[in-house]
């Protein structure tokens, strides 16, 4: 079993005692200047990384309109110009030099039209497919929380829609535990609903944890460890066979401890 943390919840050399991976969360490293890649910043993550036994997954820039997230980095995966597309292909490139397991995706917005949004969305994504088949790089395209009526993507019939679409090796899915649950109204027979259409696309989870509903608060997406909410973590013993990361997107290191040992109680191994 595989546990990490993304980079926002301590220092890499914290993560270190605590995980086996870490999540280079791109649009939050400071490794940006607006939107150019700034490589003194990021050949010192990278020579940090070198001296810890940490795997690595990455999470590429996306659309959040929130006073924490870059302005600048803002990407629409329904909606991206030639710009978008260098950025996107930095972290699939930054991904291949460290062997990362996955580069995680967010699905697009909805603009005017759903369908139209969702056919440029998966357009988009086929190409960007393309640049991670050259880099043997896979993709995880995340479920988003339904309680954001904009997000595309967040019902499992969708998600699974639109990575048959594409029909690449190269992009499969990220499994998002603490959207889901939104998305099921903290429902744990819809949950588990939920991961079983979804399973047979999983190569990546995002694990965190709230109330089940919306809020004024991010939509209710709050973040809390896993345990802290109602999100029923025994769904994950439907997923048979994974061997990838159980990624644990939260924002303490003390979450990072109550949530794996969440996990490890809920999943009955280490």
């Amino acid at each position: 079993m595989i546990i990490g943390a993304s980079s926002f919840a301590g220092s890499l050399s914290e993560l270190s005692y605590e995980v086996s991976s870490v999540e280079l969360y791109m649009p939050k490293l400071h490794v940006y200047d607006g939107r150019k890649l700034d490589h003194g910043v990021l050949e010192q993550i990278l020579d940090e990384l070198s001296t810890l036994d940490l795997m690595t997954s990455i999470h590429a820039p996306y659309f959040a309109d929130s006073p924490t997230y870059p302005v600048e980095l803002r990407i629409d995966t329904s909606n991206m110009r030639p710009d978008d597309f260098r950025l996107m292909h930095e972290s699939i490139e930054l991904a291949s030099i460290l062997g990362s397991k996955v580069v995680v995706l967010h699905p697009g917005r909805i603009n005017d039209d759903r369908e139209t949004a969702f056919a440029n969305m998966v357009a988009n994504l086929k190409q960007l497919a393309a640049q991670a088949t050259d880099y043997g790089v896979i993709l995880g395209l995340e479920n988003k929380e339904g309680t954001d009526p904009i997000n595309l993507c967040c019902s499992a019939e969708e998600l699974v829609t639109a990575v048959e679409a594409v029909n690449s090796d190269n992009l499969k899915i990220t499994l998002d535990l603490g959207h889901a649950n939104l998305t099921c109204g903290g429902d744990h027979s819809k949950l588990r609903t939920f991961v079983t259409t979804v399973l047979s696309h999983v190569v990546h989870m995002h694990l965190h944890d709230n109330g089940g509903k919306w809020t004024s608060t991010y939509n209710g997406d709050e973040h809390l460890s896993p345990g802290s909410g109602n999100t029923d973590y025994t769904a994950l013993r439907h997923v048979h066979n994974y061997r990838g990361i159980y990624n644990l997107e939260v924002f303490s290191m003390p979450d990072v401890r109550s949530g794996k040992a969440t996990l490890v109680q809920c999943l009955g191994k280490g």
